[in-house]
């Protein structure tokens, strides 16, 4: 550690930080920039393999790290759940916690990095590292939108404390964007007793990742909800007293209390570029150890562009991939030199659907629906496994819809038939069981 001991912030019940003047030290043995769950995930590693080695987290939020899902799944599903109880790093937190050897420098901007040197500059300051972890996520695409009382993006704590003051029961929103977040954001709004209506840019709803019959079914559902769909575009947005007014490439006006852009995430790779590091596919690139182009300077998260294993380089924005890879990340920081060989999944809840998958969720794949039977004897979309497969007839993705556990067979199976492809394709059916 350095020749400089330094203390660091405590962190509050709702995962704050306490300020404090204490610069931090001279140098680290191990340096990690961003704030998120990759950055808790790896702390935690090199703490079981070095106790003794000096980390500093410096992360631009001034919330502790959380485990992300919660904030577009638990924190609007369940009205006892609170923000406290998703903080992954508290004063007590086992391996993660604060202390003589681990700062948390929250709040503060890292502006640079000198690979060749192996320094970061921390507002203005200087701060030596042994090995360095770029884990600095995404940001959300605001598309020229300005964020405004009324208008909001969603990715933080900050963000969800916000939005759900904002919004509950006699409220009105308008959330753009079809995606993950978008349609995950909209069933927890309409959960929390606000009237939503969901502009997408095609229907039905997540019809480029679910075959029709789920699409359908999907949002059929959130009609029933109460959910208005909308298919567009949005053009421009103006607050004006108490509503917000999006207006739509075709002209259409959406008037609401509450405006939520969630048109996706850009990869904060400015530091990267500016260092001088590799890049590709929007991310960083990485080898099996997640060990970018300069030395001792590894990647985990939002940002890495990496190896998978089954298949091929990729970036994945899921909490399995921030979380494995920080692990990783962690460990190689302290001379482990293991190969990060796992193919992360995601899963999400939409009102009374909740799925699980890896891999390729396209559908410009071909995919296998296989459907459960209901009571009627008629295909029943609440339950379902999808297959999606290439040309050759490698199996790319697997969506398990309403169907648990099944994760590790989906995973086998895209192995396996990435050296025996599939001829025929109607096959799939039943290699993993509905239930």
């Amino acid at each position: 550690m350095s020749e400089q001991k330094t203390t660091t912030p405590d962190l509050d019940p709702t995962g704050q930080a306490i300020a404090t003047q204490t610069p931090l030290a001279e140098r680290y043995d191990h340096v990690i920039v961003g704030g998120g769950m990759a950055a808790a995930k790896a702390v935690e590693s090199i703490r079981e393999l070095a106790p003794e080695a000096g980390v500093a987290v410096v992360s631009a939020d001034t919330a502790a790290p959380v485990y992300r899902p919660d904030l577009s799944k638990t924190l609007w599903a369940d009205a006892d759940a609170h923000v406290e109880d998703s903080i992954l790093v508290t004063p007590d937190s086992e391996g993660t916690a604060p202390g003589e050897r681990t700062a948390y420098r929250l709040g503060a901007e890292v502006t640079a990095i000198d690979p060749q040197a192996h320094t970061v500059t921390v507002d203005g300051r200087t701060v030596g590292y042994g090995s360095l972890l770029l884990a600095t996520g995404a940001e959300p695409v605001a598309a020229g939108i300005p964020q405004g009382e009324r208008v909001h993006t969603y990715r933080t704590v900050a963000d969800y404390r916000r939005l759900k003051e904002a919004s509950g029961p006699g409220t009105t929103a308008v959330v753009v964007g079809g995606g993950y977040i978008g349609t995950e954001l909209a069933a927890g709004l309409t959960m929390a007793g606000t009237d939503v209506t969901l502009v997408v840019p095609h229907r039905p709803l997540l019809a480029r990742m679910l075959p029709a019959e789920l699409s359908a079914a999907v949002e059929a559902t959130f009609q029933e909800k109460g959910v208005r769909i909308v298919e567009g575009r949005l053009a421009s947005a103006a607050e004006s007293g108490d509503a917000v007014t999006a207006r739509l490439e075709d002209g259409t006006e959406l008037r609401a209390d509450l405006l939520v852009l969630a048109l996706g995430v850009r990869p904060r790779t400015t530091l990267a570029e500016a260092a001088g590091l590799a890049l590709a596919d929007q991310g960083v690139r990485v080898d099996d150890r997640l060990r970018t182009s300069a030395p001792d300077v590894y990647v985990a998260g939002d940002i890495a562009t990496f190896p998978d294993a089954l298949l091929g380089e990729r970036r994945v924005e899921h909490a399995d991939a921030a979380e494995t890879q920080g692990a990783t990340a962690g460990r190689n920081m302290v001379g482990a030199d293991q190969a990060y060989t796992h193919t992360p999944f995601f899963w999400a809840d939409l009102f009374d659907y909740g799925y699980e998958a890896i891999g390729e969720l396209d559908t410009r794949h071909r995919t296998v629906v296989d459907l459960a039977t209901g009571e009627d004897g008629r295909p029943d979309p609440s339950t379902a496994v999808v297959y999606y497969a290439d040309e050759a007839g490698h199996v790319r993705g697997v969506l398990l819809w309403n169907v648990w556990d099944s994760v590790p067979q989906a995973r086998a199976l895209i192995e396996r038939t990435a050296q025996e492809p599939v001829a025929d394709l109607g096959s799939l059916k039943g290699r993993i069981p509905l239930g």
